[in-house]
């Protein structure tokens, strides 16, 4: 299964720019880079901070951007989107029972979970009894094959000292309602700190996220306020199959010096 990763789009009303980068021209660029390129892909995944204020026109923006994809879209949501007017430009798109923008999709390696960690009002992520009643519901109903998870916010410490009070607040229950499915998580993908990171849990659990297709920031673990940085238009070619997981990262525009020659044989 061909997976496209996509992340923190911020966009606004056209031609708005947000800390010096256009995010309309930039996804704009990406999804053509995408409908091109990868024709043979199952699933494009936008994980979260669709938009940077919520903004109706900014969701109407993103429908049309998105109308171009030939395959399947799963949108969540992060905690610069608003549920609200996310519903009311994709009316169609799944939610549960109680309104939240989560799902799952099976395929032939295994489940893939789609989780809203939105909170309204609040720049970190919440996963609360609620969601975590519909998450209880959808691990045990998955099979015996591991899933796969995609969210806004990571759920555990990142480790980057901007995000140590806007992450997820659950006191850690998400993590620990993995650790206990059954059949494993095979890996967790997010989006929420702009820069790629990866890395395991202590409970041996996967994780990666996406890289910003707008703004992001100058990597800088320890500093509360680092600098934000333009960079090429991005999204993450995720293959899931026989092998496990596998993530490539493509950024948009780089410019080509030499072709490199295929490899002798024996």
């Amino acid at each position: 299964m061909k997976i496209i990763h996509l992340t923190d789009a911020h966009l606004m009303p056209s031609g708005v720019i947000v800390h010096g980068v256009d995010p309309e021209q930039q996804l704009r660029i990406a999804v053509a880079d995408i409908v091109v390129k990868h024709t043979d892909a199952d699933l494009l995944v936008i994980t979260g901070d669709l938009c940077n204020f919520g903004d109706p026109e900014a969701y109407a923006l993103l429908r049309d951007i998105l109308a171009a994809v030939p395959f399947e879209v799963r949108l969540l949501l992060g905690n610069h989107d608003a549920r609200a007017a996310f519903i009311e430009a994709f009316p169609q798109h799944p939610r549960d029972d109680h309104g939240f923008v989560q799902s799952w999709l099976d395929t032939d390696h295994g489940r893939l979970l789609f989780l809203d960690s939105h909170e309204p009002g609040l720049i970190g992520g919440r996963y609360d009894e609620m969601r975590l009643a519909w998450l209880h519901g959808a691990l045990g109903s998955a099979g015996d094959k591991p899933v796969t998870v995609f969210i806004h916010h990571p759920p555990f410490d990142c480790g980057i000292a901007h995000f140590n009070h806007i992450g997820l607040h659950d006191g850690g229950a998400l993590m620990e309602r993995f650790a206990a499915h059954a059949s494993g998580v095979r890996h967790i993908v997010f989006g929420h700190i702009h820069v790629p990171m990866m890395g395991t849990t202590a409970t041996g659990i996967s994780y990666s996220s996406g890289q910003s297709c707008s703004h992001r920031f100058i990597t800088d673990l320890g500093t509360p306020n680092p600098w934000w940085t333009k960079g090429y238009p991005c999204y993450r070619i995720i293959m899931l199959d026989d092998h496990g997981l596998r993530s490539y990262s493509v950024e948009v525009g780089e410019e080509p010096t030499e072709r490199t020659q295929p490899c002798a044989g024996p």
